[in-house]
């Protein structure tokens, strides 16, 4: 039997590890309590909008379950293929998050599944993520700005560990997609919140 490439591994870990992502923690337990959640609330299939409409233990359900997906992939293509492939992986899950077939195209904000992936590839990073998560949410009181707080020191601080040699620059670029997800998917949270800072 001849061995897998690499290159066969990568294009292996992505749609599997798309279709990992896609599946939708918050939808099925919506499901289950006879809630459609893309139509309650906020009407975002997440964690968050699990814990405004069905309660916090449920949400931190669906957080957990979504950081698995974001991880297990990571894990498991990084131990067959190397730390590309994981990365690899790790964005195509948090893809298979925001626009998830099952879900007709659309998806989470990719957060919890982001940041899996992130524990992941470069442990270290996610403990600087996280700790910027905290401090957002502290000033701003919204998990959304939090976010966008925690996803933009991430695109600050991967060239830096990169540059400093702490990590690779591949894991750079990793990083670096999966803020342009997070961001570009809060797009309009940022931009209800800058009037409120210029004022």
């Amino acid at each position: 039997m001849s061995q897998v490439s690499t290159v066969d591994w990568w294009l292996i870990a992505a749609p599997a590890s798309y279709l990992i992502g896609s599946l939708s923690p918050s939808a099925m337990v919506g499901r289950i309590r006879g809630v459609n959640i893309q139509r309650v609330g906020s009407g975002n299939p997440g964690a968050t909008n699990v814990g405004r409409t069905l309660g916090v233990r449920l949400a931190v359900l669906v957080a957990a379950i979504d950081i698995a997906k974001g991880l297990v992939p990571v894990l498991v293509f990084t131990g067959l293929a190397g730390s590309v492939a994981g990365q690899i992986a790790g964005i195509a899950a948090v893809i298979g998050h925001i626009s998830s077939p099952w879900l007709h195209g659309h998806g989470g904000k990719g957060v919890a599944t982001a940041l899996g992936a992130v524990i992941g590839v470069v442990p270290l990073l996610a403990v600087a993520v996280l700790a910027a998560f905290g401090i957002g949410l502290m000033l701003f009181k919204r998990v959304g700005l939090a976010a966008c707080v925690a996803a933009g020191t991430m695109a600050v601080l991967a060239p830096l560990g990169a540059y400093a040699g702490m990590w690779t620059w591949s894991t750079a670029v990793f990083a670096w997609i999966l803020a342009a997800i997070v961001l570009w998917r809060h797009g309009r949270t940022i931009s209800t919140a800058l009037p409120q800072v210029r004022t």
